[in-house]
């Protein structure tokens, strides 16, 4: 696959330091002199709808997004009800679980809605989940959450908070049907480590719309998956801050998307503090008539945040034809005292050269190709590090491969 550039500061590129395996290198900075990711935003970040107009899709931010398939997330139209979605967490000795009001302090702690979505889910949930690790616990197995919707609408919020030191894996898990519009929070005390794995394994009609936020501690790690196969219509928004240095940030996703489903995922990383790491991979596959993925990735270095390291990477892997999609890395430097930063984005068929290799030594083309987009997946799988998801993961990657090289 050919790398796809763009202009001489947004392209396929690191600045400082080595470049990554299968970079291509640039030689010069880009200094910016007014925030362009901040500006692409309609309205600024606010916990009240009020602040943000209804979208028309024309704004930026909204126009790879199919608003008639919102079901009324977007223009207040759609009523929350009883039947919405359940949320059931499991966790170790230990964790602490509330369902708490919206008068508690730790919610929005972590970030603030950016669009009239999220902001409408802050503004209309009734109760919030909160998980609670205390410092300097060390959890040997995973915390999940089930969220499981059951034919209505729906605003959610949930936190998961890390004391000082504390280590966690949090597996949530999407399934059923619903219109669910959402908040989650992760905040990383100081030195904590955290690996997220958010699974979108929705039924065929369902919407779900999510702002991701982050704000990872002094010293702390964090580790996002996204993994996203079912649903009519999934927009997703991580976001990365960092409340002190030496953060350090991990965002993969992984994504197949179908006939017909529109799948988006929009990042943004802000480095706002200084000596602190980013590394973003998201891979995704496509097949049939209008299936539509979208991946914005966006980083601002801030003239504050000297040190920082970063990378991200978009690859796409277009199985059949009427399949769309949109790649979008965006880089933004206001410092010239970094490690090094850089994005690259590509999108193509099978590998040619692939095919005949395997294919020389006697494996049948269904076959080969299925090799091929399992190879392909095969790093982002192995980063979930929870045994039965993975082999999940692999299960459905196996039934949307029967639809499509089989």
């Amino acid at each position: 696959m050919a790398e796809a550039q763009n202009s001489p500061t947004l392209g396929s590129a690191r600045v400082g330091g080595p470049p990554p395996v299968g970079s291509t290198t640039a030689g010069s900075i880009a200094v910016a002199a007014e925030s362009t990711v901040v500006s692409r935003m309609s309205a600024p970040p606010s916990f009240d709808v009020a602040d943000f107009p209804v979208p028309h899709g024309r704004e930026e931010e909204w126009r790879f997004t199919p608003l008639e398939r919102l079901r009324g997330l977007h223009d207040g139209t759609a009523v929350a009800n009883g039947g919405g979605v359940k949320v059931d967490v499991q966790a170790p000795e230990g964790v602490i679980v509330e369902t708490v009001g919206r008068d508690d302090a730790r919610l929005g702690k972590a970030g603030t809605p950016v669009d009239r979505i999220a902001a409408q889910a802050y503004s209309a949930f009734e109760q919030a989940s909160v998980v609670t690790v205390p410092k300097e616990t060390v959890l040997t197995e995973p915390i999940r959450v089930a969220v499981h919707g059951q034919g209505g609408t729906a605003y959610g919020h949930q936190v998961i908070e890390l004391g000082a030191f504390a280590e966690a894996v949090v597996v949530i898990d999407h399934t059923g049907d619903a219109v669910l519009a959402a908040n989650v929070d992760y905040v990383l005390g100081d030195g904590a480590k955290l690996t997220v794995v958010s699974v979108q394994d929705w039924d065929d009609k369902a919407v779900h719309v999510a702002q991701h936020n982050a704000l990872i501690g002094r010293d702390a790690s964090f580790k996002s998956v996204v993994v996203t196969f079912g649903g009519d219509v999934v927009r997703l928004h991580p976001r990365v801050e960092y409340a002190g240095p030496g953060g350090e940030a991990e965002l993969f996703g992984l994504y197949f998307t179908d006939a017909g489903q529109h799948q988006e995922h929009r990042l943004l990383v802000t480095h706002n503090t200084p000596h602190c790491k980013s590394n973003v991979v998201y891979k995704g596959a496509l097949q049939g008539d209008d299936a539509h993925a979208v991946w914005i990735g966006d980083v601002l270095i801030e003239a504050k945040a000297e040190g920082t390291d970063t990378y991200e990477m978009n690859r796409n892997l277009v199985l059949t034809d009427g399949a769309r999609v949109d790649s979008v890395p965006n880089l933004e430097i206001e410092t010239g005292e970094i490690v090094g930063a850089g994005h690259a984005s590509a999108t193509g068929r099978f590998d040619d050269e692939q095919l005949f290799y395997l294919m020389a030594r006697g494996i049948p083309e269904h076959e080969a190709r299925r090799l091929v987009v399992r190879g392909f997946f095969a790093e982002l799988v192995q980063q979930i590090g929870v045994a039965d998801i993975e082999e999940r993961l692999l299960g459905k990657i196996e039934e949307e491969l029967e639809a499509s090289v089989a």
